[in-house]
């Protein structure tokens, strides 16, 4: 029988409120939610399609084993002795470190997913955790956690307010806002721009959002904290800097007069590309303007000084008078204050070092891109398992063909996934995972537990579907591989027996569920916790609930959780590298002429997991590219449709030439997420030809930036040549195995 459902998509921060209509267990088509509170009918091509990639016949619907060069299904009763016993005799004969975890991003976006996982590791007693995370926003959370006190406390700007919005390295109408729920990017920027406002984009290449801002400005990849540094540098010569509340509420102040003072837009702009007046016109538009703010994401978070970038990017909006202020940039509340609970309890906030670099831990993760030499150089805390949880490190991990060496070393490699990608077909077993179709849910924990919307609110969704075959959900997963393993939840038999003795009740009363967790009871006890009602009755409001807005004036002096109460504007670790960046600026400089990559995305591809859908490879798109300027172009003899090879100093890829006048010349481009040859479960995905780019980037610890652990995924310097052949369509860097 047809029936419509009520519910919000989780593939991206942005949640939209959709209307599924389902049938005989089947999703059979997606609309958007034109009643939602926030969203107001706003959908993209990803989300309303997203049943032809979770519907397809690819979907692993029970476990498998390896066996030999081959997968057989198994029992999950199989599986999990097996799995448990091979954990078991690891952490007895070598360490709990032994026993690693990689958490991809598909992890975040569901509540209790990432929760149970960290449990199941906790009761391990391994700190082996690895994050997708340092691939693309570490940065931030070690930044935030130095200035603020703790790693999610994440400012972000006020777009229904602000008068002046400056994005560097972001493409929110493409990738929407990173950590920040904003439905319907295009209209808010618009907005800004009606109500006389101004949106500047900084970025390498026109991309989708600078085309709806009212000013585009070029920069060279890679050179954003240099950018940063003369627009700071301006702010205070320009009397910019709002010296009463910087003395009231923060400290460091004068460490970062000192930082700046030689950084005039004079000296950085032969190697930013930015002309003095033109920085200065962006310093003039944001002093003046009632309400502004500084915005970046992964342009500059992949970068080799994105904790220094972002750093920045905050000590401008905080000094300026715009941190904390109506049209500036908020810290948003959730329906609990998570900052304080994290910063009482310690969560999210070891700083445990890695046994390969020394790295302190970023929200209790190591850096991925030293994940391999963890595996590969023996000794104490030697990783020799690995649980792979809602991500694909061996396509978005950097240099990852020596990642996937590494992984044939593991004595043990387990998947939680949807499908037998990349990662997955190197594992020993793969355990079949719901999507988020499948599952309740809560909102993730940007929006409940911080609050980061441009408008709050909270739903809660029943599940649409249910699972088919031999399909767990993950908390029901972690779980059972507890106690498997023969530990209990977070390192407790108590949470474990909870847990379970609460499953057997919800099993009486669901018989059809009986082996799940019951997710909707310990949801509801989150949202009890705040003060939100139950599961139940926020499923009730099947459009959302409105929360109230966003406040200014109530972090400064009240939320925020360093230990002196005030925001720390000059950390030692950040001031001490700042020492790097006259060499940086050096190299910079040394470096103009050459070419440097970036990535890009289009609007039907996310990651590494929308390439099994045929609609969204018509069209000449099975395939990614490398973009150049036509003038660039001309120079090497190249012309659209030629492959060239992309030479870094890790690897080489080859692809064909794609024109795009919307570059910087200088700038090459080429979208990320492909390389699906090795697939062995994606049917559509692995007969595609493109190639994974990030094995251009460098792993190992001298790849990683020091502060956050972030690998240099853009601005990677490069040579560009005309291929002398070809593309092999069998290989994840395209050359000919003989090249």
């Amino acid at each position: 029988m047809p029936e419509t459902h009520h519910t919000f998509c989780r593939i991206c921060e942005a949640l939209c409120g959709l209307e599924v209509e389902t049938d005989d267990g089947r999703v059979t088509a997606i609309r958007p939610d034109p009643r939602h509170v926030a969203t107001e009918g706003f959908g993209c091509p990803k989300g309303l399609k997203q049943h032809h990639l979770l519907g397809s016949p690819d979907r692993l619907t029970e476990p498998l084993k390896r066996v030999g060069d081959s997968f057989e299904p198994v029992s999950w009763e199989q599986a999990l002795a097996e799995i448990g016993a091979k954990v078991r005799s690891l952490v007895d004969t070598r360490d709990a470190d032994a026993i690693a975890m990689y958490v991809g991003t598909a992890a975040g976006f569901s509540i209790l997913h990432p929760i149970f996982a960290q449990g199941f590791m906790d009761g391990i007693g391994s700190t082996s955790m690895y994050s997708s995370s340092t691939q693309d926003c570490a940065n931030k959370f070690a930044v935030a956690r130095e200035m603020y006190g703790f790693a999610l406390t994440q400012p972000f700007p006020d777009v229904e307010r602000t008068d002046c919005l400056i994005v560097v390295g972001a493409n929110p109408v493409v990738s929407k806002w990173s950590f920040l729920q904003v439905p319907n990017p295009s209209k808010h920027l618009r907005a800004i721009a009606k109500r006389g406002g101004k949106v500047y984009v900084v970025d390498p290449r026109r991309t989708e959002t600078a085309k709806v801002a009212t000013d585009h400005v070029f920069i060279r990849p890679n050179t954003d904290p240099l950018f940063f540094l003369s627009f700071l540098q301006e702010l205070i010569a320009s009397g910019g800097v709002d010296r009463e509340r910087v003395e009231r509420y923060m400290t460091g102040f004068a460490e970062i007069e000192k930082l700046v003072a030689p950084w005039t837009p004079e000296r950085t702009a032969p190697v930013t590309g930015i002309a003095a007046h033109s920085l200065r016109e962006m310093v003039k538009s944001y002093r003046e303007a009632d309400g502004a703010a500084l915005y970046s994401s992964t342009g500059v978070n992949m970068g080799t000084n994105g904790s220094l970038g972002y750093w920045l990017q905050e000590v401008i909006n905080a000094v300026s008078g715009n941190l904390d202020r109506r049209g500036g940039s908020l810290v948003g509340q959730g329906i609990f204050d998570f900052a304080r609970f994290g910063k009482k309890y310690g969560v999210m906030s070891r700083r445990n070092r890695s046994r390969v670099g020394g790295f302190t831990s970023v929200n209790d993760a190591f850096p991925g891109a030293i994940l391999a030499d963890e595996i590969l150089t023996p000794g104490e805390r030697q990783v020799r398992a690995l649980f792979v949880t809602g991500g694909n490190p061996l396509i978005t991990m950097p240099n990852s063909a020596r990642l996937r060496d590494a992984f044939r070393e593991l004595e043990l490699l387990v998947t939680v996934d949807v499908f037998l990608n990349e990662t997955a077909s190197m594992g020993h077993y793969v355990l079949p995972a719901t999507s988020p179709m499948q599952r309740p849910d809560l909102p993730f924990v940007f929006p409940l537990f911080l609050g980061m919307q441009a408008r709050p609110y909270i739903q809660a969704t029943e599940r649409v579907i249910p699972p088919h075959g031999q399909q767990r959900d993950e908390a029901t997963i972690y779980l059972d591989l507890a106690r498997a393993c023969g530990v209990g939840l977070f390192g407790s038999k108590l949470a474990q027996t909870a847990v379970e003795t609460a499953r057997r009740v919800w099993g009486w009363r669901h018989p059809d569920r009986k082996h799940e967790v019951p997710q909707e009871w310990l949801m509801s006890a989150l949202l009890r916790l705040g003060g939100e009602g139950n599961f139940s009755q926020l499923v009730g409001e099947k459009h959302g609930r409105l929360r109230a807005p966003h406040r200014a004036g109530d972090f400064l002096g009240d939320r925020c959780v360093t230990d002196d109460g005030k925001v720390q504007l000059a950390p030692s670790v950040l001031i001490e590298q700042a020492d790097k960046l006259e060499a940086d600026f050096s190299t910079e400089r040394d470096a103009v002429g050459g070419f440097r990559l970036i990535t890009k995305r289009a609007v039907t591809t996310h990651n590494s997991w929308t390439h099994n859908y045929e609609a969204f490879l018509d069209g000449g798109r099975d395939t990614n590219h490398v973009y150049m300027h036509r003038q660039d172009a001309a120079r090497l003899g190249l012309e659209s449709g030629q492959y060239a090879d992309v030479v870094s100093a890790t690897a080489a890829v080859r692809l064909p030439v794609r024109l795009l006048d919307d570059l910087q010349p200088g700038t090459v481009a080429v979208p990320h997420g492909w390389g699906h040859q090795h697939a062995r479960g994606l049917s559509v995905a692995s007969k595609t030809s493109g190639v994974n780019v990030n094995i251009l980037a460098a792993d190992g610890a001298d790849g990683v930036e020091r502060v956050s652990g972030m690998a240099h995924l853009t601005g990677i310097p490069v040579e560009i040549r005309p291929a002398d052949g070809p593309a092999d369509t069998t290989s994840w860097s395209g050359l000919p195995a003989t090249a």
